[in-house]
């Protein structure tokens, strides 16, 4: 009898990996989308902002950029701390202190004191990505990081579609974007110390991770590790001798060109060109962030579907970011000569399912950087990211002021930044580590 249960229990037990991987990349999803929630909550509230602070479109774009000066100067500090200290305790702590800034900037009475709270904002949100990316390298095995970076990425338009809808809400509701602040922020405070108690470093550290599971993951690493060149101890700054990490570099800043736009300026473009009222434009900015956010999902899916068939790592993610980039800015580039508000917003919506698909970049910091240096390169690679998200919200508002209020130009310039990012990514090598 006794023999019967063994038999008929432990195997069954042992064999059957336990799926938490994909339940901590469904945390960060999670984590990410409250991220852009708080992030967005600027941009949806800026037409009641400005009225209120009696705010010029170039001055908006300027409070509009400074959250990106910090986060853009702690973006390797963060990685770096990931790298060191592990991603845990970095996302735990990240998450808690811009909760805190986010819920203080409703008590803003200036530009000064908005302002401030935003670079409290992004200084303290730097380090979340480039932590993410370690816990790719950490926990997922090479045929799966192109949907852990998706699901890590994906709350980006998941953020920014519910938070355009959310904060809409909230600013209506309430009749107040400073409680909206408010309510915002404490969620996050909220779910930085969820985070804390539900995501570990590595499998092993983990207590719903059983013995299959972990050494699943292991034997992924271990075969990885075995075909390709193992890491020299090297300074970092050697990973800019090579080509891949400049493509990956200014694929990513063409990639945040472009979304930065949407972000930034998407309500008061809306609101400006086809008259729409702020539960129009929060409707309206859902639909095209979710498009992003499924966008971004399939792209995971069938890139690590596809490798999974035999496509090798170079087929696969060039072809995939040459269809996006040359779709999403095709489409972008087709908007300023619309007039319909209802072509205009499928228009939008196409340019960021496929615009999203650049997510996929994610997956870089583990295959270039390894488990070792995944931290450094993924801040890196977000940094060049944040130099667009600086520069674009100021330049666009300059463009918008100079044209009289026109976002022709403005929409040119992200079609721009699409041929750049079509040109970089087919400049990367996404087959091996680089042995730094």
């Amino acid at each position: 009898m006794s023999n019967n249960v063994d038999s008929m229990t432990l195997p069954a037990v042992e064999k059957k990996e336990t799926g938490v991987r994909w339940k901590i990349f469904l945390a960060i999803l999670f984590l990410m989308a409250v991220n852009y929630i708080d992030r967005a909550s600027l941009s949806v509230a800026m037409p009641l902002i400005a009225k209120e602070f009696e705010l010029t479109p170039t001055a908006q774009g300027l409070l509009l950029s400074s959250f990106f000066w910090t986060y853009a100067l702690m973006q390797i500090p963060g990685g770096m701390l990931a790298d060191r200290f592990k991603p845990r305790a970095v996302i735990a702590a990240s998450t808690i202190l811009w909760g805190f800034f986010q819920a203080i900037a409703a008590g803003s009475t200036t530009f000064i004191t908005l302002l401030l709270t935003r670079l409290g904002l992004g200084a303290s949100e730097a380090p979340l990505y480039p932590a993410g990316a370690k816990l790719n390298a950490m926990w997922m095995t090479p045929n799966e990081r192109g949907r852990g970076a998706t699901l890590l990425d994906g709350g980006a338009p998941l953020g920014a579609a519910l938070g355009s809808i959310l904060i809409a809400w909230l600013i209506v509701s309430l009749g107040s974007w400073r409680l909206a602040f408010v309510i915002a922020g404490v969620g996050t405070i909220a779910a930085g110390i969820w985070c804390w108690y539900y995501i570990r470093n590595t499998p092993r550290e983990h207590p719903d991770v059983n013995a299959a599971e972990a050494e699943y993951i292991e034997a992924a690493h271990r075969h990885e590790d075995a075909h390709s060149a193992p890491s020299q101890g090297g300074h970092v700054l050697n990973f800019f001798r090579y080509r891949s990490i400049w493509g990956m570099c200014l694929g990513w800043m063409g990639f945040g060109v472009m979304f930065t736009g949407f972000i930034a300026w998407l309500p008061s473009y809306l609101l400006a060109s086809y008259g729409f009222n702020i539960k129009t434009m929060g409707g309206a900015s859902f639909l095209i962030y979710m498009s992003g956010f499924v966008g971004e999902i399939v792209a995971g899916w069938i890139a690590d579907k596809w490798k999974d068939r035999g496509g090798s790592p170079n087929k696969v993610f060039r072809t995939m970011f040459g269809i996006a980039a040359v779709i999403a800015t095709l489409s972008i580039f087709a908007v300023a000569y619309v007039s319909d508000p209802v072509v205009a917003v499928i228009l939008l919506c196409t340019s960021l399912f496929f615009l999203r698909w650049f997510g996929l970049f994610w997956s870089l910091p583990a295959i270039l950087g390894g488990r070792e240096r995944a931290g450094f390169v993924g801040g890196t690679m977000n940094l060049s990211g944040q130099i667009a998200g600086i520069s674009v919200p100021i330049i666009i508002g300059m463009m918008v002021q100079a044209s009289g209020g026109s976002y022709f130009g403005a929409l040119m310039f992200m079609a721009g930044a699409g041929v750049v990012m079509f040109i970089a990514a087919m400049t990367i090598d996404y087959s091996k580590k680089i042995p730094v």
